[in-house]
């Protein structure tokens, strides 16, 4: 029995560079099945992709080195969910302006890398994220991109007290500025899981 007749998401983890590992771990504390995606074949048959935090730089050369990055574009638009977090984000947005490597440009949104400083201003903020709950996210930023711009086709999802996006939706896409796989909290991992059932149209496969 596959993975949607038994009700049980597959979940890819691009595990081409960061911590794709951790968000392994968290998908099957959860129940779902994973798999690490290197080579684009491995995204067939995916009800989900995370695109995980680390360089983001890096995280593009490599998409463009194994040929990934239309795979990814035409899955997503055949409707399979994706989620990047931290670098992940910057490489889901239509716009990064100093990305000097090729994304994926398939969310309505505007990031700016590094916007909150060096490894050694990371933080932690509690956030408001209605689409969660009531109880309060712990979010852990780590070099983490800023979004300067949500477009129509996207919603943003959570803030930081001075009004900065820091989370948002289009759709079966999903992007946080920060690391919920870091945390003990599972509740971004769920509302993905459940994204990847949700009965809504194919994303839209470019947002350039």
């Amino acid at each position: 029995m596959n993975a949607r007749a038994s009700g049980t998401p597959l979940i890819g983890v691009l595990a081409l560079q960061g911590d794709f590992a951790e968000h392994v771990a968290v998908l099957k504390r959860l129940g779902a099945r994973t798999a690490e995606v290197r080579l684009p074949e491995q995204l067939e048959g995916l009800d989900g992709l995370i695109i995980p935090g680390g360089e983001s730089t890096t995280i593009a050369r490599l998409m463009l080195r194994w040929e990934l990055l239309e795979p990814v574009r035409r899955r997503a638009g055949e409707g399979m969910a994706v989620w990047g977090t931290c670098a992940g984000a910057i490489l889901l947005a239509g716009r990064t302006a100093d990305l000097d490597r090729e994304g994926l440009r398939l969310m309505d949104i505007a990031v700016e890398r590094n916007a909150f400083g060096r490894q050694v201003d990371s933080f932690e903020a509690s956030l408001d994220v209605p689409a969660l709950g009531p109880a309060p996210y712990p979010a852990v930023f780590i070099r983490a991109p800023k979004f300067t711009h949500v477009g129509p086709r996207a919603e943003a999802l959570a803030r930081l007290a001075d009004g900065t996006v820091v989370a948002a939706r289009q759709e079966r896409l999903l992007a946080t500025a920060f690391h919920p796989e870091l945390t003990e909290d599972t509740r971004f991992h769920a509302y993905f899981l459940a994204m990847t059932n949700a009965e809504r149209a194919p994303a839209t496969a470019d947002a350039s």
